[in-house]
């Protein structure tokens, strides 16, 4: 049986979501909305949106987390909060913590409206090295960089560029199917 390769399942470039890193979180919006009209109804949908710079050089993600933190700008002042997030914080802390920084007094709409207009390279996340596959790599090098990294997708590149995607949904999936095959 051929060794299934990164390129096998990643999602292509062409076929994800993009946006300039200068334009509108509300045109980030519209433009993941586009692409999950367009892509395969058979897979999983877009989560995240890549952003690009004026090279067309892919610089960042737009995940549904980072829009979501976005709404409350004193997060900010915690530092990384990736880091923070895993390190186990009782629930009493963390109501804590909204209450002494006054996090989310405004209603929703209000947020919204005071974030729509926020340019994406303002909230996008800048992927790290680390988070960054070849296209020829194989399936169990993903699986370990996703495990190890806890990531929900890798940049997928060839040489110096990105060329896609490869989502946790998608291995999942792949993963999901060959447990099934396995019992017949």
């Amino acid at each position: 049986m051929k060794e299934i390769r990164v390129k096998d399942i990643m999602v292509p470039l062409k076929e994800y979501a993009t946006v300039h890193e200068d334009s509108s979180l509300a045109d980030a919006v519209y433009a993941l909305e586009e692409a999950q009209k367009a892509f395969d109804v058979s897979r999983e949908r877009h989560r995240a949106i890549l952003v690009y710079d004026n090279n067309k050089k892919i610089v960042g993600k737009l995940s549904q987390w980072d829009v979501i933190k976005s709404l409350e700008p004193k997060y900010d002042s915690f530092g990384d909060l990736r880091s923070v997030s895993r390190s186990g914080f009782s629930p009493e802390f963390i109501k804590s913590m909204l209450e002494k920084h006054n996090l989310w007094v405004d209603d929703l709409d209000t947020v919204c409206h005071r974030v729509a207009k926020k340019r994406v390279k303002e909230v996008m996340y800048v992927p790290t090295e680390g988070e960054k596959i070849e296209e020829d790599a194989t399936f169990g090098k993903a699986l370990h960089m996703l495990i190890i990294g806890h990531h929900q997708s890798l940049l997928v590149s060839r040489g110096e560029g990105i060329v896609g995607v490869l989502r946790l949904g998608d291995v999942f999936k792949l993963v999901c199917e060959r447990i099934k095959a396995c019992i017949i």
